[in-house]
């Protein structure tokens, strides 16, 4: 049984601090790093920047014990979690680049005995080219490709695999990928998680263990793809879409998914990029299903278009921002497309309603007006859900039925 006393988590973002609060919560010290100041001393008062439930007042508990503790930059410990961006180039290309800086990083503050887990979601490979640039930094060291069990830095891929809005239940309770570039790694990875994850530590290796989570995350955009596609026949036909997937559901065998305005989060728009990227020959399905989720936004600005025709000059309220219901995170928003689009066609004037932030992102400032959705309602002449928040749930139907509705969630639609 290895023992952890410090450990370091590069990356304070939307798994990276609550992995680190949980992990401070079971009397580990610590040490969160982030190059974002804001967010450090946000952390180090006790505070949050993001939007994740009952995460405020565990990080509040955890920095009051002094067991979790945020700078700039690492200092030595017992082991490295990193949980940093991992976003696609031009053409669909994995940027590995966040890997690489935390490498460099890290690599001065490394010691003989240390494990470094990759937790960001990354093209298969990218676990041995984590280990090949700390290799470069770090000539004094040994690492796996060149010493195995014997490393002196051993390394492992360990993917999160949690829902926003309930992953501090699902850090503890989901069972665990743990891939090692050595059996070693591997053992020592799942010790480290076995200190807060009641699920089961899977250990496999490093490779398949990075292939793993883009499977699971392919598995769902083709799934949602299927009914993408079936809302556009249905448009094209005439169809409630919504009807027609409630009933073709009452087969025991059948469970088609709610379509969509599109894709979106840090996942699944883009970690099926990485598998076409690794073998663009093989990789039919899944290229496809990403390239109807990523022209769903467009339908729908069409779908606006057309009945924006209808007014001389249209008030087009969105109802939505983030990827998902009920959080605030923007990343590869389809809803943000949306309204991005929309406002730069100027079909109108745009309000955009977002209950979970307190000002627009830069690309939407001076294009749109941030607004409650009281307030956009009242003056809309076009309502479009985007986002199937709880607090839309107040808004009264009535008001919706001089207004024309384009509602990409069902959320409004029942039997």
């Amino acid at each position: 049984m290895y023992k952890f006393n410090t450990v370091a988590m590069i990356g304070l973002g939307y798994i990276g601090l609550p992995t680190a609060t949980v992990l401070a919560s079971r009397g580990i010290k610590v040490i969160g790093v982030d190059v974002n100041q804001h967010a450090v001393d946000t952390i180090n008062r006790g505070q949050v920047h993001i939007v994740e439930p009952d995460l405020d007042g565990l990080v509040h508990h955890v920095v009051k014990e002094g067991n979790l503790v945020a700078r700039t930059s690492p200092q030595e410990a017992d082991a490295f979690i990193i949980a940093v961006p991992t976003p696609f180039k031009d053409g669909h290309k994995p940027d590995l680049s966040y890997i690489e800086a935390a490498a460099r990083a890290i690599a001065p503050v490394l010691r003989e005995g240390n494990l470094i887990i990759l937790e960001s979601t990354s093209p298969v490979g990218a676990t041995e080219q984590l280990a090949g640039w700390l290799a470069e930094y770090r000539t004094d060291l040994s690492f796996p490709q060149q010493a195995g069990d014997a490393a002196d830095i051993q390394l492992a891929y360990c993917p999160e695999r949690v829902l926003p809005g309930h992953v501090l239940r699902e850090l503890v309770e989901n069972d665990r990928i743990v891939g090692g570039m050595t059996t070693k790694a591997a053992e020592m990875a799942a010790d480290l998680y076995q200190i807060f994850v009641r699920g089961e530590c899977l250990l496999t290796d490093s490779r398949t263990a990075e292939m793993a989570k883009l499977t699971e995350n392919s598995f769902r955009d083709v799934n949602i793809a299927f009914a993408n596609e079936l809302s556009l026949i249905s448009d094209k036909l005439g169809i409630n879409v919504w009807e027609l997937i409630e009933l073709a559901n009452r087969h025991p065998r059948v469970n088609i998914l709610k379509p969509g305005p599109g894709v979106g989060g840090h996942c699944i728009a883009v970690d099926p990029w990485f598998i076409v990227d690794s073998a663009p020959q093989e990789a039919r399905i899944i290229r496809t299903a990403r390239e109807v989720n990523d022209n769903k936004p467009h339908h729908v600005v069409e779908q606006v278009a057309r009945a924006a025709d209808r007014f001389k000059n249209p008030v087009i309220a969105c109802l939505g921002l983030s990827f998902k219901a009920d959080i605030d995170d923007l990343r590869e928003s389809p809803a943000m497309d949306i309204v991005l689009e929309l406002a730069e066609r100027q079909l109108g004037r745009v309000l955009a309603v977002e209950p979970h932030i307190s000002k627009l992102p830069a690309k939407l400032e001076g294009k749109v007006d941030l607004v409650a959705a009281d307030e956009a309602i009242d003056e809309a002449d076009i309502v479009i859900l985007l986002v199937d928040h709880k607090q839309f749930k107040r808004v009264r139907r009535e008001k919706l039925q001089t207004r024309v509705v384009i509602d990409t969630r069902g959320f409004f639609w029942s039997r």
